[in-house]
């Protein structure tokens, strides 16, 4: 049986699912629930507006519900009563259920959306009077900062053309409303997602094609994150994804990570073992890349064929591995067998050797060179810290660099 419809916020049919009847509270008397509020009427016009309610009711057979088959099974046996035999609080509960059901919290917005403006001003176009959003949350039974944000969620809706703006509202007229799905897109249930940190965070979510109010929930509980990641490898690994991106544009935060490690034994290992395999990995990779070697005695020349080849071998099997895997044990086969090669390459090529040893010869030369201009012989001579085998070391290196000017002299040809 089908009612024609009255006017009501929003003229939507709803099942109506029978149940207890209620003791109604006081006629005049605020109700809030969760996130929004039901003006009770006065007893005056109670029944006069539950029965328009009930006269908007369309009665239809219930749905059934896969979590509780066996229950619509027994209920589909029994036919359900016409709104009009029904408990007239149940029939309002049950509208306004509905009301909520398709629009969410769009259908309590527009009730603040059309009533409050600041100061009260009259709505243009019309005799009503608007209210404040203090006189508006008195009035309802909660704070002002519940008012405001649902007034910040239309206002916001309004900018981006789903709904019309304040303006052309007038107290008590009904609109087409959007879906209940998009309200969490604009409503902040948080008084942090007003602050800058609050709109950072849902930017950021934003950006992650989540809802703000998600990110804004874990933000606020910083212990329960903790658990989670203490917890569960997948919401550690999302963790330390998210702090390593961080980082690269945090430098603060890059020092005080580098700090905790460093001032962390294991942890300051573990970092010492991976940058060593990351060192052989990278001399494996530009063997590779730039197609030259790096000598033992620190020539850079062209890598022969067949060692490239090694390298890019050896290189592949590490890129194939899996984040989870350890790559020590592999960039040191790789980096042991490339070193060998490139030993062996210096030793195949007379040019090459000549010149390696040569090297090595200057190279040990410098560092003599530099350690001996580094002694201080005036501290010897100020602090008297003389010893006799500090003697008997400089004429043993005095012996072995003449031996050496000999040998150098005989080579060159020289007397």
């Amino acid at each position: 049986m089908t009612i024609a419809p009255a006017p009501s916020d929003t003229s939507i049919s709803a099942p109506v699912v029978p149940a207890p009847a209620v003791e109604p509270p006081p006629a005049g008397a605020p109700v809030e629930s969760g996130d929004f509020w039901v003006q009770q009427p006065d007893a005056a016009t109670e029944t006069g507006a539950t029965a328009t309610a009930a006269a908007s009711i369309e009665v239809a057979e219930p749905e059934s519900d896969p979590e509780s088959e066996s229950e619509s099974e027994t209920d589909s046996a029994e036919e359900t009563p016409a709104a009009a035999d029904l408990d007239p609080v149940v029939v309002r509960d049950a509208h306004d259920f509905g009301v909520y059901a398709r629009t969410g919290g769009w259908a309590f917005a527009l009730k603040v959306a059309r009533s409050v403006r600041p100061g009260g001003q009259p709505a243009e176009g019309t005799a009503r009077t608007k209210v404040s959003a203090k006189a508006f949350a008195e009035l309802a039974g909660c704070s002002p900062e519940r008012v405001m944000r649902h007034y910040r969620a239309w206002d916001m809706a309004a900018d981006d053309g789903l709904v019309p703006q304040f303006e052309v509202l007038v107290p008590g007229e009904d609109i087409e409303l959007p879906d209940a799905d998009v309200w969490l897109s604009y409503y902040a249930s948080r008084n942090s997602a007003s602050s800058v940190r609050g709109q950072a965070i849902s930017a950021a979510a934003e950006a992650e094609g989540i809802r703000p109010t998600k990110a804004l929930e874990v933000a606020e509980n910083p212990t329960a994150l903790r658990a989670a990641i203490l917890a569960d490898p997948g919401t550690a690994e999302a963790a330390r994804g998210a702090l390593l991106d961080r980082m690269k544009e945090d430098p603060a935060l890059q020092t005080e990570m580098a700090r905790a490690f460093a001032r962390t034994d294991d942890l300051k290992k573990a970092v010492a073992s991976e940058a060593k395999a990351a060192d052989r990995i990278g001399y494996v990779r530009q063997i590779v890349e730039n197609g030259q070697i790096r000598t033992p005695a620190g020539q850079t020349v062209a890598a022969p064929p067949e060692l490239r080849a090694e390298a890019e071998r050896h290189l592949s099997l590490i890129d194939e591995l899996d984040d989870s895997e350890e790559t020590g044990e592999w960039a040191g086969e790789a980096y042991d067998t490339v070193k060998g090669l490139v030993a062996k390459a210096v030793e195949e090529d007379p040019a090459l050797r000549v010149q390696e040893r040569r090297t090595k010869f200057y190279n040990s030369l410098q560092k003599a060179t530099k350690v001996f201009e580094e002694l201080t012989l005036d501290e010897v001579m100020e602090e008297e810290i003389f010893e006799a085998d500090m003697l008997q070391r400089l004429e043993a290196l005095q012996e072995a660099i003449g031996s050496c000017i000999s040998t150098l002299r005989r080579a060159s040809g020289g007397a």
